[in-house]
């Protein structure tokens, strides 16, 4: 596609088949990443034991916590290029793009310190007990020393797409995970590696996804471009990257606070085996999760293209698409779980003991799945805005505002159960809480008319005031 249309066709493409074309490719490389997650804890598994599983699932906060920078600087500068893109202020999206970039170098030796540093106090604190902790460190030490590469491919997808270019941020997701998955069965099997040898497969996936990504820059293909001035951090632009992606980074890190939480009470609840059966029951929320995602980063472009635009229509259209195809998807996911549970515990393992724990455990923990799709739209439509402090709060709900604290207050009642309930409860009401949300502005998102409604112009004063302040 010629790459003066790229981001254009966000504006005028019709939205059921835009939205295919950027979130199918979106799905595709998401669920390939998760795959090979997914294939790293049976091989795992399989090749060094569930107590393998446990260490990798400890040391696992802490890799969200590097997905959650990455996400923060990522979809922060892909909701202000895509906005900028909008407004037609090409040079002013390429200074944000350097300001990434910049922020990106300075994060990433905090991580490659770290791995030196406090990466053993840090693991103890996560609740790794003697038994695990060689296994976590095993796995988390090559990656913190690769953090910048992590760091990179992450941050960078989210801007890649930010442009409309999903192809290959979805080529960039797919190549480096499947080579991930072959690595991942030379070195823990073939090399007897174990643990260690998972980490060096991801590590160098992560390494491939770099290059890839700087080639695509490099050679022209991507509408942004740079020049040595754009590096120079701007107070302005770094303060809207990191308000704009607060929601995201709050989000991952309530994502690795919450495992935190989840491994201190199986614990001390139900010993190391229920931390192993949990390890393996988050690879599938995360494989189940991915096509929503997937749907709700297609629809983000779209949504940040048309605001800055002032086509109200067509962002209605995309969200309300959105929503539809997500509430299907959850709907399917929770079929299945109440179904099939043992057979995708069994994927996992032979371990009769730790597929019937899990299938118990997963039927719980997904009672109120099929409310899930209204959340994943609704957090990604306001970041999309770049209207922070509702993203956050969404952000927040979920995680902070509800599981968390479930968590933490119910084993003391009824056990591991209480861990697994807290998981439906917080789905119920993080649901309220978006509902609401949207319920509030429904004239701007969930109505047909467009331009001589009330809420289309005060959206379009809204948005050049935002404007206004962050120039």
């Amino acid at each position: 596609m010629n790459q003066k249309f790229q981001s254009e066709r966000l504006g005028t493409e019709p939205i059921p088949k835009l939205l295919k074309s950027l979130s199918i490719p979106a799905i595709i490389g998401m669920v390939v990443m998760a795959l090979y997650n997914v294939i790293d804890t049976i091989f795992i598994s399989y090749g060094v034991g569930i107590s393998a599983v446990a260490g990798v699932t400890i040391s696992f906060p802490l890799m969200m916590l590097m997905m959650a920078i990455s996400a923060a600087m990522g979809i922060g500068g892909a909701s202000v290029i895509s906005r900028r893109l909008g407004e037609r202020k090409e040079k002013e999206a390429n200074k944000v793009f350097g300001n990434v970039l910049t922020l990106i170098l300075l994060l990433s030796v905090i991580g490659f310190v770290g791995a030196f540093t406090f990466l053993e106090p840090v693991l103890i604190l996560f609740g790794a007990t003697p038994e695990i902790l060689p296994y976590a460190l095993d796995y988390m030490f090559p990656i913190l020393l690769a953090t910048l590469f992590f760091t990179f491919g992450f941050a960078t997808n989210s801007i890649i797409r930010s442009e409309g270019n999903a192809r290959f941020a979805m080529m960039a997701m797919i190549i480096p995970s499947v080579l991930n998955i072959i690595l991942d069965a030379v070195f823990i099997f073939g090399l007897n590696m174990g643990v260690r040898g998972a980490a060096y497969a991801t590590v160098i996936s992560q390494v491939v996804t770099s290059a890839m990504v700087i080639q695509y820059f490099v050679s022209g293909k991507s509408t942004l471009s740079l020049t040595i001035a754009d590096f120079k951090l701007k107070f302005a632009l770094v303060k809207e990257i990191t308000l704009v992606g607060l929601p995201a980074f709050v989000q991952q890190a309530a994502g690795s606070v919450m495992m935190i939480a989840i491994n201190a009470m199986l614990i001390r609840f139900g010993g190391e085996f229920y931390v192993g059966v949990f390890g393996i029951i988050q690879r599938i929320i995360m494989m189940s999760f991915m096509p929503m995602a997937g749907i709700m980063q297609g629809m983000q472009p779209i949504v940040g293209y048309n605001y800055g635009a002032k086509n109200f229509s067509r962002l209605r259209e995309t969200v309300l698409l959105s929503l539809k195809i997500t509430t299907i998807m959850s709907v399917a996911v929770f079929f299945i779980v109440m179904l099939f549970p043992s057979y995708l515990m069994s994927i996992f393992t032979s371990d009769r003991a730790v597929i019937e724990a899990g299938a118990d455990s997963m039927r719980v923990m997904f009672a109120a799945v099929f409310l899930i799709g209204i959340q994943i739209i609704s957090s990604g439509l306001y970041q999309a805005l770049g209207k922070a402090k509702l993203a956050l709060i969404l952000s927040l709900s979920r995680q902070f505002l509800f599981l968390i604290p479930l968590v933490l207050i119910l084993p003391h009642f009824i056990g591991t159960t209480g861990v697994w309930l807290a998981f439906p409860i917080a789905d119920f009401f993080s649901f309220l809480l978006a509902g609401y949300l949207l319920y509030r502005h429904r004239e701007t998102f969930l109505t047909k008319e467009v331009g001589s409604d009330e809420s289309s112009q005060q959206d379009a004063v809204e948005y050049s005031e935002a404007t206004q302040s962050s120039n």
